[in-house]
């Protein structure tokens, strides 16, 4: 019979054949990461490698922890390197990892978020950086592999849709180890010439064939190009540091040959519906011109001195009218007054009185009013209407005699 063992005595002895086991000791297990965490007072970290069967606790000491190359994360693809161990307070088995490694395309990710964080805090991916893509561009610059359809892509709609346009070609390698230095090359080379835009663009590939694209020299020799610089790499779904790093990223080479360039068809229809604008506007605008001047050259008519000397002599042409009429009609209204006191006059004329028979007798040119005035010797002088006489006084019959006469 055997003996009989208490649980700590099992756990223990357990413990000791795990540590003892040197297969057990610097093991690899490949597996999926779950449920990681780290404790905040501790910094050890906590969690679970796991495949489609089955599931293995792990722990890692604050002091491994701070040697990752990688953050891991929940659902990743990783090879745990460590010793297994038994935890006797619990009385389970866990792996006492030293280290993590992502796999594949998880590596991957990890070394471009790694990249990526660093690019960051140096600003090669700020807004404030971009350039605008110009719209007119004179002469186009691509870089990338002169036998891949993506060339031939880019170079057919920059044709079709603005033939006038140069295309410069900078063959580079766009996968493999050279990759990375011949873009860089490349792209320092298309800079220096007198360009307007640079296309940067290869066709699709698996994230590996596209890791030359986000690599950190690439992403910084981007940043630093002066030309205003569109990328176009892999499928729409990819987005590499390099499109990240660009002024515009192009879902595909062709849309970037599209975004590069303006459609001659549709400037033309611009061109024909700017001129319509052009010339109606002209129109408007001479024909509001005209009226000014018109109204201008009516106010100058207004206020021209030769105007003014038209209206006075208008003017004076009336007062002189007006001045002649007056004057003729005080000459008509003098005229028949004197007409009317000179048939006053002539009623009362001594001449006209002679007229009806009667004379004036004078003596020494006074007229003689009555006999008084007359002594006989004296000589008169009687005169008629038409004649006069002279005569002496020889005789003088006064008033009242005449009157005892009668």
């Amino acid at each position: 019979m055997s003996s009989i063992l208490s649980v700590s005595q099992l756990n223990k002895y357990v413990a000791f054949k795990l540590k003892s086991d040197v297969k057990l000791k610097g093991l690899c297990v490949k597996g999926e990461i779950s449920n990681f965490g780290i404790n905040y007072k501790s910094g050890h970290a906590y969690f679970t490698i796991k495949d489609d069967q089955s599931c293995i606790k792990a722990v890692m000491f604050s002091s491994c922890v701070e040697k990752l190359k990688c953050e891991p994360k929940d659902g990743m693809s990783v090879i745990v390197t460590g010793n297994v161990e038994l935890y006797e307070a619990g009385g389970t088995y866990q792996i006492i990892a030293t280290d993590i490694t992502a796999l594949g395309s998880g590596l991957l990710h990890m070394q471009i978020e790694m990249i990526k964080d660093k690019l960051i805090k140096q600003g090669v991916f700020d807004e404030s950086a971009k350039k605008p893509i110009p719209l007119f561009p004179r002469k186009i610059a691509v870089v990338s592999s002169l036998t891949g359809a993506a060339l031939q892509d880019i170079l057919n709609i920059i044709h079709r849709r603005f033939p006038i346009c140069t295309v410069g070609l900078y063959h580079s390698q766009v996968q493999g180890e050279n990759a990375v230095n011949n873009i860089c090359e490349s792209l320092k080379k298309a800079d220096e010439g007198d360009f307007d835009t640079i296309i940067l663009a290869r066709g699709g590939g698996s994230l590996e064939d596209l890791m030359p694209f986000n690599s950190e020299a690439v992403a910084v020799a981007v940043h630093e190009c002066r030309t205003p610089i569109i990328t176009a790499i892999g499928h729409e779904t990819d987005t590499t540091l390099a499109d990240y790093a660009s002024d515009l990223r192009a879902p595909t080479p062709s849309a970037a040959a599209e975004i590069a360039t303006p459609d001659r068809t549709e400037l033309c229809s611009a061109i024909d519906s700017l001129t319509d604008h052009l010339k109606k506007a002209y129109e408007t605008k001479i024909d509001k011109l005209l009226s000014d001047v018109e109204k201008l050259a009516s106010e100058i008519r207004h206020h021209s001195p030769e105007n003014k000397l038209e209206m006075y002599d208008q003017r004076t042409a009336d007062l002189s009218a007006r001045l002649g009429k007056a004057i003729n009609n005080s000459i008509s209204r003098r005229e028949s007054m004197f007409d009317k006191t000179a048939g006053t006059l002539n009623a009362l004329s001594p001449f006209n009185v002679l007229s009806r028979g009667y004379s004036i007798v004078m003596k020494d040119d006074t007229t003689v009013n009555s006999a008084d005035c007359l002594n006989n010797g004296d000589r008169i002088t009687i005169r008629f209407y038409s004649s006069e006489v002279s005569a002496d006084i020889s005789d003088i019959t006064r008033k009242e005699e005449l009157n005892d006469e009668l």
